[in-house]
């Protein structure tokens, strides 16, 4: 039977880490962390993740500051709100919530972020060292399933790891570190969409890390046994038999695969968690540069 991999548990146990560190630093009369995030509009999804990171800044012991502004807001007024967080020197990181409305340009607003601040790992600058290997912001969800792999103690090298998906936020990062000598040390395949021979390659799969954006996707004849499935989809499905009227939903069909596998992640409560407090390790990061 699987073991399931608890994002919760853990999440919650690298913020208490945080925190005690948090503490030592303010006690040695180092500055608070802090965090500053940016909220455009009122997408209810954007909005649960934010107050999610402001209640994680709380147990962290860091200083959070939240910025909203109404979907109307032109892009050269976002700009100057970036400019104003980049030249703050209080603020030790921040991240500009995605997805933005559509008259923005969402790359433009991500360069423009100083590099040093950009906690959420977007620039441009940071992914090309994440790729060559140099210190920098590892992005919030591939370096939760990083450190979720660490801490169940989950032999990634030599291994086969199929990532399902090639956005710029979860598949091409996690295809970099899973093949990274320092990191995951494993043969890579990436698939997506347009991959004729999906389902055999996850039959040949140590590891899957799905985030294809599809729910239940991943079934158990996709599935070897003994493999480690980590599931980064988090799809809002209709349930009427729920008080919100949706349940989360990830990109495996857990009931059939979960008996498969070695590992394996849910949802909700697997690497959702593990973003949130990836970000707050960012944070502290760049607050340790910070404080020299």
């Amino acid at each position: 039977m699987s073991q399931i991999i608890d994002g919760k548990a853990t999440a919650a146990a690298i913020k208490a880490e945080i925190a005690e560190e948090v503490k030592q630093i303010v006690a040695r009369g180092g500055k608070q962390p802090h965090l500053a995030a940016v909220l455009v509009g009122h997408d209810g999804g954007s909005e649960t993740y934010v107050k999610n990171k402001v209640l994680a800044c709380e147990a962290c012991g860091f200083k959070s500051t939240l910025l909203r502004y109404e979907d109307d807001i032109t892009e050269e007024e976002l700009l100057e709100c970036v400019d104003r967080l980049n030249r703050n020197g209080d603020v030790d990181g921040f991240i500009v919530q995605l997805p933005l409305p559509k008259h923005i340009d969402e790359q433009k607003i991500i360069e423009a972020i100083d590099p040093r601040k950009d906690v959420d790992g977007f620039h441009p600058q940071n992914v090309g060292r994440m790729a060559i290997g140099l210190p920098c912001f590892i992005s919030a969800t591939p370096l939760g399933i990083l450190t979720l792999l660490q801490r169940y103690n989950i032999k990634t090298s030599g291994k086969k790891c199929v990532i399902l998906g090639r956005s710029n936020i979860v598949g091409k990062p996690m295809a970099q570190l899973m093949m990274q000598k320092q990191h995951g040390d494993a043969t890579v395949t990436v698939c997506h969409s347009r991959s004729a021979t999906l389902k055999e390659e996850c039959r040949q799969a140590d590891i899957i890390i799905a985030a294809i954006g599809q729910p239940e996707f991943v079934t158990a004849d996709m599935v070897k046994p003994g493999a480690v499935v980590i599931d980064v989809g988090t799809t809002r499905v209709p349930d009427p038999s729920r008080k919100s009227g949706y349940r989360l939903t990830g990109d495996v069909k857990f009931d059939e695969v979960a008996p498969l596998c070695s590992f394996i992640t849910p949802v909700p409560g697997g690497v959702g968690p593990m973003t949130i407090c990836s970000l707050m390790k960012n944070t502290l990061l760049a607050a340790k540069c910070h404080n020299g």
